[in-house]
Parts: structure tokens; sequence; C-alpha cells
């Protein structure tokens, strides 16, 4: 069978003369140049050369084949090229789906993203809708889940996915921060935030006996983040995000045991393609070292 390597140790005795010269350029041995032509010689079924005591010169079949052989030569070095090309390349399109909520997390560090990556284009996409990784509907996803992140999508950990209860410091300050179910109920609660996280949130109400304290209703996440800032009512918030907001006050501890983690993912067939692992190395050490920075002053606070 053809070893198509046996084409350069044919290229370099042609154009050296000999097995000696040939292995200096290709710096290998004498004895491994003439045992690989050997070899290139049995599979092609023909003698490429004339074995002299001056060196080695070319039969008519070898004349012959040695301009298709530095055929060969230059299109698997045009080939090497255009895949390390490949390889350095990092523009195009990448597609990163998260929900509306994370986008505040994640809008901040487009604009370092950018300046670093300016042949990098962005499309954040906050729908409702779960995008496929598998199907090819999203790159990378910021997203949460219960254990298994899903067949074929690799992925870092990031953090536990907590959420509670948040007011603005307005809020605070007009009605006090209530700490306990009983004094919950005497608050205002601001709901929706869409589809998804409103089908989470309810069910947590309905279990506290809040159901009636609800004075108001967002179609989005954002709209419902903005009400709780204008010091409206509480609403459920992610702590990787509302922690981050000087002007919000977590009202209770975030309930243990959920199972929910953080995760930042791609698909395993993107992973080595270099615009995306370009993104995602970029975002984990971001949100790596935002998470770390309210580990730290969490730890502080508690002090």
């Amino acid at each position: 069978m053809l070893d198509w390597n046996d084409l350069r140790y044919f290229l370099a005795v042609a154009d050296g003369g000999s097995t000696l010269a040939a292995g200096r350029a290709l710096r290998v041995s004498q004895t491994t140049v003439a045992r690989r032509i050997a070899a290139l010689e049995e599979a092609l079924g023909l003698p490429l050369f004339e074995r002299r005591q001056a060196g080695y010169a070319l039969t008519p079949a070898g004349e012959e084949l040695v301009e298709r052989a530095r055929q060969v030569e230059i299109s698997a070095t045009g080939f090497a090229e255009a895949a390390a090309a490949q390889v350095r390349d990092t523009s195009g399109t990448v597609r990163i789906t998260t929900q509306e909520i994370f986008v505040t997390l994640l809008a901040p560090m487009m604009r370092e993203l950018h300046e670093k990556h300016p042949e990098i284009l962005i499309e954040l996409d906050d729908s409702q809708y779960f995008r496929d990784l598998g199907e090819g509907e999203a790159d990378i996803a910021l997203r949460s889940a219960y254990g298994d992140i899903g067949s074929g999508v690799v992925g870092r950990r990031l953090c536990p996915d907590d959420w509670t209860l948040y007011c603005s410091r307005d809020y605070a300050a007009a009605n006090g921060v209530p700490q306990t179910r009983a004094q919950l109920k005497k608050h205002a609660f601001i709901g929706g935030g869409g589809p998804k996280l409103w089908h989470a949130y309810s069910a947590w109400l309905h279990e506290l006996g809040l159901d009636d304290r609800v004075i108001m209703h967002h179609a989005s996440a954002m709209g419902m983040m903005s009400a709780i800032r204008s010091g409206l009512g509480i609403a459920v918030l992610p702590c990787v995000v509302a922690d981050a907001d000087p002007d919000l006050i977590r009202c209770v501890p975030p309930r243990d045991g959920h199972g929910r983690v953080m995760w930042l993912v791609t698909h395993e067939r993107l992973r080595h393609t270099p615009r995306v692992r370009t993104v995602i190395d970029f975002l984990y050490e971001k949100l790596s070292r935002h998470i770390k920075m309210l580990e730290a002053q969490r730890e502080a606070a508690a002090a």
C-alpha cells in the first residue's frame, strides 16, 4: 500500500542524486532513505531509480512520475498551510443564547470582547425559546441545568444557580426588609419575567402562600428588574446578577439543595472552532472573575 509520506523521500533523492544527500536534506539517516525508497518501489511495482556507484539516477518511469510527485507535494503543502490558517482564523459569527435576565451579566463583557476581537460578530439571543446546540441553533449557551448538560454538549461549570427574593434600597428604606414568611406576606410582589421564569417563580410564591401579594406582572425579566429598581416591590432574581447590583438587597437566603448549576457550554463539534473557542475562553475567564468577586463580597459581609 502506498505511503504518501514516501514521496518526500522520492523527491529528495531525485533532487540530491543520492540517499546520503537526501538524508541530510530530510535530517534522517541514509539507511532510512534507502528503506523508504525500496518500500515505495515495492508499493508501486516498478523501479524509480537505477543504483549506480556515483549515486541514484531516475529510471524512465521515475522521470515520468517525479513531476506528479511534485504536484502532490505542492498540494500537500497548500493543504497544510490552509489548515494552519483555519486554526489561526477567528473571524466569523458566534451565536450566544441565554435567558434574558443573564444578558445584564454578559452585556458589559461584550465591549472588551469586541475590542480584543473585532473580527468576531456576536449574535446574542435572549428569547424565551430553548436553542438546541446539537441542531446548530446556537454556538454557545449560558444556561442552568440539573445534572446532565445534554448529549454532545461540553462545557465548564460556573457556580450554583441560586435565586432568591430582592428589593431595592429605596423600597427597603420605606417598607423594611422582610426576612420571614410572615413578614413577606405584608409586602408587594412583582410577577412575570417571561413564561419560563414565571413558571418556577409562581410555584415558589404559591408554596409561600404569597399568590395574592402580586401587584403587577411584567412580560419580560428586564421589565421585572426595572420595577424592582423603581421601588415598586419584591421579586425573585438570580444571585449571580442581583448580588452585583449595589441598589438591590437580598430579603432571604437562597434555597439550599435545588441542584441547579450554571454552565457555559458549546457542542462538541464546535469546541475546537477558533472563533467559538476564543469567545468561550473569554467569557469563562470574565464570568469566573465575576463569581469570585461576589463570593469575596459575601465572605466580607459575613465576617
